[in-house]
């Protein structure tokens, strides 16, 4: 899609998360409601396939990941 961030991968295999662009980084962090340590470590155990790293996040996500998100994101400043 024309708004989705930069991604870099085959188009047959679908986008790819590439942890050492700070801007995509950043902006999957908002759209997947995860802090950019969650999306590491998820690429980490699933590899780089957003469909996977999406799925992997869902997977071990909590009722209150958002507040933490924010804690997160909070401490950084």
């Amino acid at each position: 899609m024309a708004d989705d961030p930069p991604t870099a991968g085959a188009a047959t295999d679908g986008p790819r998360l590439d942890v050492r662009d700070e801007g995509a980084l950043r902006e999957w962090s908002r759209r997947l409601d995860a802090t950019p340590d969650e999306l590491r470590e998820a690429v980490a155990a699933v590899g780089d396939r957003l469909a996977d790293v999406e799925l992997h996040l869902k997977g071990s996500r909590s009722s209150i990941n958002s507040e933490r998100v924010r804690r997160n994101l909070n401490a950084g400043r």
